[in-house]
């Protein structure tokens, strides 16, 4: 099956034929680097993560660049109510984002490029934009014309004339429309100015995309990505500015994630709603925090409670839980060679197909929500083979439980997930599990052998009670043929 991407521009689904056979370029806009991030960036980041992870497994050999907007209206004045210079700001956001974003396994881009340091390419096209009679300067500001560039709005499906009507020019500005918009702003007292062809100024918003994209990706590239919010008036005036220049094609197909609200509300800085990704992942594992992403197709909204991520928090441990096991069963030393049962049969076909049915989930416009549940699916059939090795022990459990345990974390690392060695999660967790219960190993190993010895002993009331006392504390016993034993009950 090919793989088919809805397209922003066209609101249609597509068949994905990149530029050049075996190649993707693709640009996806990063941060203003002014604040912390929050979980709607972390949202649009993992997206764009599980995109070029799912090309790369497919066998497309992508560059994928991501900028940092490192000078911007929103710096100014941030640095200034801090008294820094906004390099300084900037700098001190870009290696948050760079914290934030390794938590969440997020894969660098081969190519992270900053405004600041692509001035001269950003004057070069306001250059070429000027000669071509789309773009003018008044007064050391240099503005695009909108109206000069036929079929603006095509992209955002906004209609000029109507996006005009009743629009104002805003105090201080020079434009001849009010549609126009900044490509180069005159130099203020106090702000970063760089030396130009139309004196001492900064760049505006939306050029540097479109300089730095060309200068690393050419004139047309693959996939453009960002958040919903950016189609107007940032990606269309990309598209306007980046067409202009070139009279080639900017970008063959859009990509546009949904947006994190709270309660139906858009998650925002703005409206002083937002959850940083460093709040949240003092509660919760980077990873629970990325399936909460995906768990959602990337297009539609995304409702944030603390009860998802838990839900999420529990799926993660099933599937550290079972490949664990399968881990430990296929290296147990076992000679002989019982028959596979028919359940264990059932569940290695489930396993066998895993690829297939996640490459067919992910192919379809990327729908993780789909592939997710297509992973979990495996999961509950490696635990059903875990289950039929773990009762029969048998050597001819050992290839499948391998390769049921492989397929698993290949389609898992396409999500980013299941990262960690199984065993070091699981300690992990499970020492969690008993600073949340405030119990320390050697308090637990009372409460086991008195529980223990309730048994031999008959009382099974009391062996309920501490079994179910731990089990309020998400500390789960398991009693086997070795004895008892216990992990995070989460999962």
């Amino acid at each position: 099956m090919s793989i088919q991407i809805y397209n922003s521009f066209t609101r249609k689904k597509e068949e994905f034929t990149p530029l050049e056979e075996g190649k993707v370029r693709m640009y996806v806009c990063g941060i203003t680097a002014y604040d912390r991030c929050h979980i709607g960036h972390a949202r649009s980041a993992v997206v764009f993560d599980a995109v070029v992870r799912h090309l790369r497994s497919r066998g497309f050999d992508v560059t994928f660049v991501r900028n940092f907007t490192d000078i911007d209206d929103k710096i100014i004045n941030r640095a200034n109510q801090e008294g820094i210079s906004c390099s300084e700001l900037s700098e001190r956001e870009i290696g948050h984002f760079y914290d934030d974003m390794d938590a969440l396994g997020i894969l660098r881009a081969d190519i992270e490029p900053k405004a600041t340091e692509h001035i001269p390419d950003i004057i070069n096209l306001i250059e070429n934009l000027v000669e071509k009679g789309v773009a003018y300067e008044v007064g050391g500001d240099v503005y695009f014309s909108v109206e000069n560039f036929a079929g603006y709005g095509a992209l955002s499906g906004r209609n000029i004339e109507e996006m005009l009507a009743g629009a104002r020019i805003a105090p201080g500005e020079n434009k001849r429309s009010p549609g126009d918009f900044a490509l180069w702003k005159a130099a203020k007292p106090g702000e970063p100015k760089w030396e130009s062809p139309w004196g001492e100024g900064r760049p505006g918003w939306h050029i540097e995309c479109s300089a730095m994209s060309m200068k690393y990706l050419g004139e047309t590239i693959d996939i453009h990505g960002g958040g919903l919010d950016l189609i107007f008036p940032h990606h269309e005036n990309e598209r306007a500015q980046s067409e202009a220049a070139t009279g080639s094609r900017f970008v063959k197909y859009w990509m546009h994630n949904g947006f994190v609200t709270i309660k139906g509300d858009k998650m925002s800085k703005s409206l002083n709603n937002f959850i940083t990704i460093q709040d949240i992942l003092k509660e919760y594992h980077p990873e629970a925090l990325r399936l909460f992403l995906l768990s959602k197709h990337y297009r539609s909204p995304l409702d944030y409670s603390p009860e998802a991520i838990s839900e999420n928090m529990a799926a993660l441990d099933r599937c550290y839980n079972a490949v664990a096991e399968a881990e430990r069963l296929s290296g147990m030393n076992v000679r002989k060679k019982r028959p596979v049962t028919d359940a264990a049969s059932g569940a290695i076909q489930e396993l066998e197909a895993l690829p297939e049915k996640f490459n067919k989930a992910m192919d379809d416009d990327f729908n993780t929500a789909k592939a997710t549940g297509i992973l979990f699916e495996a999961v509950r059939a490696l635990n059903r083979l875990n289950d039929q090795a773990g009762k029969k022990p048998s050597a001819l459990y050992v290839e499948p439980l391998k390769a049921g345990a492989e397929a698993v974390k290949k389609a898992a690392s396409v999500l980013g997930i299941l990262r960690q060695d199984p065993s070091a999660y699981l300690k992990e967790r499970n020492l969690a599990a008993l600073s949340e219960a405030g119990l320390d190993q050697e308090a637990l190993e009372e409460l086991i052998e008195k529980r223990n010895q309730a048994r031999r002993e008959r009382n099974w009331a009391e062996a309920d009670r501490i079994r179910d006392e731990l089990l309020s504390k998400n500390i789960v016993l398991q009693d086997g043929p070795e004895g008892t034993t216990w992990s995070a009950g989460r999962g």
